[in-house]
C-alpha cells in the first residue's frame, strides 16, 4: 500500500501548477486516451509473449494511466483514486455472492447466469438514472473506441440477450455465405462505397459465426495474424537459402514457397 500512495502522491506532484512537469499538465481524459489504449495493447502484447518481468513494468504503466485519470477527475471534483478502487471492490463483492456472501451455486452455469443478470442490473440502474435517451438502448454502454472485431462481438451478445438472435449455427454459416455473394456481387457492379459497405457486413456476419462458435473474434484474427507472419518469415529464410530476393520471384515460386514453409512448420510445430 505504500508504493500506492507514493504513485497518488507523485501524480498530484506532476500535475502541481508551481513544481510539475509542462507535458503531464497538458493532459486531459482525451489526450491521454491514446496512450492509454497502447499499454493497455503492450500488456496483452506481454501476456502473449509470456515475457513476466516486461509484463510486471506494463501492469505498471497501465496503473499509472488509471492513477493519472483520477488525478484530474479529482482536480475536476469528479472522483478520486480511492474512489475509483472502491467502485471495483463493491462491484467484485456484488458480483461473487459465492466468494463474499456465502452464495451457493449448483454449477458453472448457475454462478456464470448469476453474473450476467448482475451486470444487467447494474446496467439497467445506469440507464434510468440515464437522460439522454440514446443511453437508454439495450446496446448503450459498448464503447465506440473498442477494436472493430471487439465492438461487434459484443452488440451481438447484448442483441443476443434480448432475444435478438439466430435459433442456431446452420442460419449463421448460410448469413455468411449471402453476405459474401453480396460482396462478390458489388465488387462485380457496386462502387467503392457498396463494396465497403457489403464487406462491413460480411465481417460482422463473420463475427457473428465465432460468437455461435464461442470464439472470440478478436484472439481468432490476432492468432492467424501471428500464423501468418511466421509463415512469411519462413518463406523468406527459404527464398534467402536458394539465393533468391522476394522482388526476383514469380508468384507461382512464391506460393511453391509458402507451401513448403507451410510444412515445414507443421513439423516442428
Amino acid at each position: 500500500m505504500e508504493n500506492t500512495r507514493r504513485l497518488i502522491e507523485f501524480m498530484a506532484l506532476l500535475r502541481d501548477p508551481a513544481q510539475g512537469c509542462p507535458w503531464d499538465l497538458k493532459q486531459d481524459f482525451a489526450s491521454l486516451l491514446p496512450y492509454t489504449i497502447e499499454e493497455a495493447y503492450e500488456v496483452a502484447d506481454a501476456v502473449e509473449r509470456e515475457d513476466y518481468d516486461d509484463l510486471r513494468d506494463e501492469l505498471g504503466d497501465l496503473l499509472l494511466h488509471v492513477a493519472f485519470h483520477s488525478r484530474i477527475a479529482e482536480e475536476r471534483g469528479l472522483f478520486d483514486f480511492e474512489q475509483v478502487a472502491a467502485a471495483i471492490c463493491s462491484k467484485l463483492v456484488r458480483r461473487h455472492p459465492h466468494v463474499f456472501q456465502g452464495m451457493v451455486f449448483e454449477n458453472d452455469e448457475a454462478r456464470i447466469h448469476h453474473w450476467e443478470q448482475s451486470k444487467e442490473l447494474e446496467r439497467s440502474r445506469k440507464l434510468e438514472q440515464s437522460s439522454d435517451t440514446a443511453q437508454k438502448s439495450a446496446l448503450s454502454g459498448v464503447a465506440n473506441t473498442l477494436p472493430a472485431l471487439m465492438f461487434a462481438q459484443k452488440l451481438q451478445t447484448r442483441a443476443a440477450r434480448q432475444g435478438f438472435d439466430w435459433p442456431g449455427i446452420d442460419p449463421v454459416f448460410e448469413k455468411v455465405q449471402e453476405e459474401l455473394r453480396e460482396t462478390r456481387e458489388a465488387f462485380t457492379v457496386g462502387s467503392a462505397a457498396q463494396i465497403e459497405e457489403e464487406l462491413g457486413d460480411l465481417l460482422f456476419s463473420v463475427v457473428n459465426l465465432a460468437r455461435h462458435l464461442h470464439v472470440d473474434a478478436e484472439t481468432a484474427l490476432r492468432a492467424g495474424s501471428h500464423k501468418f507472419s511466421r509463415r512469411y518469415q519462413a518463406m523468406e529464410r527459404l527464398l534467402q537459402e536458394k539465393g533468391k530476393q522476394m522482388a526476383d520471384c514469380s508468384f507461382e515460386e512464391m506460393d511453391l514457397c509458402w507451401e513448403q514453409a507451410k510444412r515445414a512448420l507443421s513439423i516442428t510445430a
